[in-house]
């Protein structure tokens, strides 16, 4: 089974498209409303399609508890409990209502990854575009399951999943009536060195799995999004904060708002470029034709005297005899006078043209 086209809130997502660019604010409001309301102007005026969040309480997500597994080893948030951590995180529910409010206001749009059945309730509720499961919870297939009920665009995520996991989760969301669907390879590191990308996933899951792909990026700056739209994909997904330096849960890998307007631009401009085969001169190539390299008379010819390697030359521009016909005319004589920077055409030689 193929798929050739997925819409969320009437955009088409697919080839001959542009690529649908999503900044995730994920944790970057930093507890602030204000903030976030923000973070969704800031990616409208940047151009980006839409604004992803996050719903759960760090209840929904985690145990308060801090037995083995429930503290973070190594990387961005080494130490910290992960019931503290999505404590901080979270987006409070009673935020969603005027953050739906606030996007649709600035003509973007807001859909978010639920985390368990509450949030999915939630999101129902307001009338949520799309749904997105992330890459974490792409084994949960309860709740792939449930997204896919509502009959919504779903987004996946497949961060460390392997080939037999991303198969079961298309499969339950394609079971439980999931037709526009978009999967994302993913690297799940924060930030994600380039060297773990492998990119060239990309169209082998398309074919593999019979799915439109995209891409959750977590390196830092934008060349893996450019690449991946290079190799096919739809969807790029990319984390944005207001400003780095006042900090966040994922601030330090999060693009600003003018690199998230350079993102979008920059995936569209790869986009736009990879157009379709062709060859031969194109419409933007029409006014150069003219400078390629043709046969010039470079001394003067008189009529009956030989062409030779001092009287012919291949220079631009290129109104004379393509050059490949050199040969054939050395040696042969002139019909006539010839002056000196005359482009050479047939007439101006002794016998018929080669061929």
């Amino acid at each position: 089974m193929s798929q050739t086209l997925a819409h969320i809130a009437g955009r088409p997502i697919g080839p001959g498209h542009p690529p649908y660019v999503v900044a995730e604010m994920s944790g970057n409001h930093n507890g602030d409303l204000r903030r976030a309301l923000d973070l969704i102007s800031a990616a409208a005026d940047a151009g980006a399609d839409a604004v992803k969040i996050q719903t759960y309480t760090a209840d929904t997500i985690t145990l308060d508890h801090d037995g083995p597994g429930f503290r973070i080893e190594g990387g961005l948030w080494d130490g910290r409990r992960l019931h503290e951590l999505y404590a901080e995180a979270h987006t409070p529910w009673d935020w969603h209502a005027p953050m739906f409010a606030h996007a649709r206001s600035r003509g973007v749009t807001l859909f978010s990854s639920p985390f368990d059945f509450t949030a999915v309730d939630l999101l129902e509720s307001l009338d949520a575009p799309a749904y997105k499961i992330a890459s974490f919870e792409l084994v949960d297939l309860p709740l792939v399951r449930r997204c896919a009920a509502t009959g919504r665009p779903l987004v996946m995520s497949t961060g460390m999943a392997s080939e037999a996991e991303i198969a079961e989760a298309v499969a339950a969301a394609r079971g439980a009536g999931a037709r526009d669907l978009v999967v994302l390879h993913c690297t799940s590191a924060y930030p994600a060195p380039m060297s773990s990308m492998n990119l060239v996933t990309l169209p082998d899951m398309a074919e593999r799995f019979g799915v439109m792909t995209g891409l959750s990026d977590h390196t830092l700056g934008t060349a893996a999004s450019v690449a991946a739209v290079a190799l096919g994909a739809v969807f790029i997904e990319k984390h944005f904060t207001l400003s780095r330096a006042e900090g966040g849960v994922d601030s330090a890998f999060s693009l600003e708002p003018d690199e998230l307007a350079e993102l979008v631009q920059s995936c569209r401009g790869a986009w736009e470029a990879l157009g379709g085969v062709a060859y031969g001169p194109g419409d933007a190539e029409a006014g150069n034709a003219g400078m390629r390299r043709s046969l010039y008379v470079s001394a003067p010819v008189r009529k009956g005297e030989a062409f030779t390697a001092d009287n012919v030359r291949s220079v631009r521009p290129g109104h004379g005899l393509p050059p490949k016909h050199l040969e054939a005319v050395i040696g042969r004589r002139a019909t006539r006078d010839i002056p000196f920077g005359e482009p050479l055409g047939w007439d101006m030689v002794e016998g018929d043209p080669p061929g």
